[in-house]
């Protein structure tokens, strides 16, 4: 029996061009679907639709039916369907009612007339499932966006749904919280038979979670199958997937187990065993964190941090939720002030937050960059137009920001701060909603700003990422530095480690292992 039908669905927002064009889907009862696709693809409009968000939040442009449930969307409003479906936003800083976890999680509840007994029950539950009881007073506002992002997810979760969707639910948090995140899912739909849709573009969890992957392009189902068959072929697939797909790997794995044994199984040349070795930078320092030491409220986030961002570096800045990373850029940036100890700056800083909605209030794309100089007393059309390109913009310059993708305005923000021409860009979680070709243009461009005599540090969960571009990695526990090093060298002894890294050692990219392949065969 079909949970979730769409009929004809085609939608555009008002004064735009349509977004979604004719999509024919069921999902039945009890499957776990993955919605995979470009930034701007439609995939979260695709999702709005799922409990009449969109068109009835939305406004717009609407043809076609959804029905959800045995409730069609035409005739159900959002409140209509509260009971029935649990929707997780892409940004969750929007979902929060009151300043109160715990409250905000049972609020849904209250709305939906639960009895106090089941209401305790039930709050208690979610809380365990995600991991956040320990966060139950704390206000939404004071919390990491790792944290933000979990107990957005305990409150979709706290109606116990029949089902439950989900826009890109492990976008900023550390490999272990989304380890529980996806666990959770897992136990509701293996347990409760709960139906579950996301939307994601880190795949290497999602990707062996889902019975069945849709990819979305330009606003139309292009492929609807089983995971493998469909991410094969996907530019954003795991690392795993891609190894498998330039190894000839069939089916190709979508996990470093399935990758493993074909690895044992296939007949791969030998490799060169010690791939390029990117050289640390000996370039002069930036800026310096000399015992820093910072308290946020009751809370000690930063605890006598010594480091250093010299000139050609790309710095890689891990550790789970709550380590530091965001108070320590921050601070490096000048908006907070050490409560110990000092930041030395020879050089000049920008910051880009997790949140790019903080930033963005021009009208158009192109603005956004421009006001960037007009602040800065420069006039340079040219450099507005290298950057909408460098971060793969140009074509979305007249585009009002706030009607972008969360992955795009991302960009946005990132080329609106960079463009300031600053010798140290600090980007926390920067590939946020980011899907492939955006992130390797972002890479692109943090490698380029170090090459030219910049810094980049970048603070995110992503080890694919730091194993990628970074060439040191800094990793934070608790407020204290607990590695520091060439990032082959702090990667490597990572229980999460780059998943290439873990089937094919020493390599740490699939770009690594093809280029392994090319010296082998010369």
């Amino acid at each position: 029996m079909s949970a979730l039908v769409w009929r004809g669905v085609s939608f555009a927002y008002p004064r735009g061009d349509a977004v979604l064009r004719g999509i024919d889907l069921a999902v039945g009862e009890g499957d776990v679907v993955l919605v995979v696709g470009p930034s701007g693809c439609g995939k979260s409009t695709f999702l709005r639709t799922t409990n009449g968000l969109v068109p009835h939040s939305s406004g717009g442009r609407f043809s076609g039916d959804v029905v959800v449930f045995g409730r069609t969307i035409r005739e159900h409003r959002p409140r209509d369907l509260a009971d029935v479906v649990g929707f997780v936003h892409q940004d969750p800083e929007a979902q929060f009612v009151v300043d109160r976890v715990e409250a905000d999680i049972a609020f849904v509840l209250e709305n939906l007339d639960v009895d106090p007994p089941h209401m305790r029950r039930r709050v208690e539950e979610v809380l365990d499932a995600l991991d956040v009881a320990h966060l139950r007073d704390r206000s939404p506002s004071t919390l990491s966006g790792g944290e933000r992002q979990r107990c957005a997810i305990a409150s979709a979760m706290a109606a116990g749904p029949a089902g439950l969707v989900l826009d890109e639910p492990t976008s900023q948090l550390d490999p272990q919280g989304a380890e529980d995140v996806f666990g959770a899912l897992a136990r509701l739909n293996a347990d409760l038979g709960t139906t579950v849709i996301i939307a994601e573009h880190r795949l290497e969890r999602a990707g062996p979670l889902a019975d069945r992957a849709v990819l979305l392009d330009r606003g139309r189902v292009t492929a609807d199958g089983p995971p493998g068959a469909v991410l094969a072929d996907y530019d954003g697939a795991a690392s795993v997937t891609r190894l498998g797909r330039l190894l000839g790997w069939d089916p190709a794995p979508l996990t470093v187990r399935e990758a493993r044994a074909m690895r044992a199984a296939s007949d791969v040349a030998v490799l060169e065993r010690e791939p390029a070795v990117a050289i640390p930078s000996e370039g002069a320092v930036l800026v310096s964190a000399q015992g820093v030491s910072v308290k946020l409220g009751n809370t000690v986030a930063l605890r006598d941090v010594d480091i250093e961002v010299r000139r050609g570096e790309v710095v890689g800045l891990l550790g789970r939720n709550g380590a530091g990373k965001t108070t320590l850029m921050r601070t490096i940036a000048g908006i907070l002030s050490p409560d110990r100890g000092r930041v030395v700056a020879t050089g000049t800083t920008a910051y880009v937050p997790q949140d790019p909605n903080t930033l963005l209030f021009a009208p158009t794309v192109r603005a956004e960059l421009a006001e960037t100089l007009r602040l800065l007393g420069r006039r340079d059309q040219g450099a507005v137009d290298r950057w909408l390109d460098a971060v793969g913009l140009s074509e979305l310059g007249d585009r009002h920001p706030r009607t972008l993708s969360g992955g795009e305005r991302q960009r946005v923000a990132v080329a609106a701060v960079a463009i300031g021409g600053a010798d140290v860009l600090l980007l926390d979680e920067p590939t946020r909603g980011m899907d492939a070709a955006s992130r390797t243009a972002l890479e692109n461009a943090a490698r380029a700003h170090a090459d030219t005599g910049g810094a980049v540090v970048l603070a995110t969960h992503d080890v694919e990422l730091a194993a990628r571009c970074a060439t040191r990695v800094v990793v934070l526990g608790d407020g204290d530095v607990v590695a520091d090093g060439p990032a082959r060298h702090v990667l490597s002894g990572s229980l999460f480690a780059p998943q290439v890294l873990r089937v094919m050692p020493p390599f740490l990219t699939v770009e690594e292992v093809s280029e392994g392949l090319a010296r082998s065969a010369t």
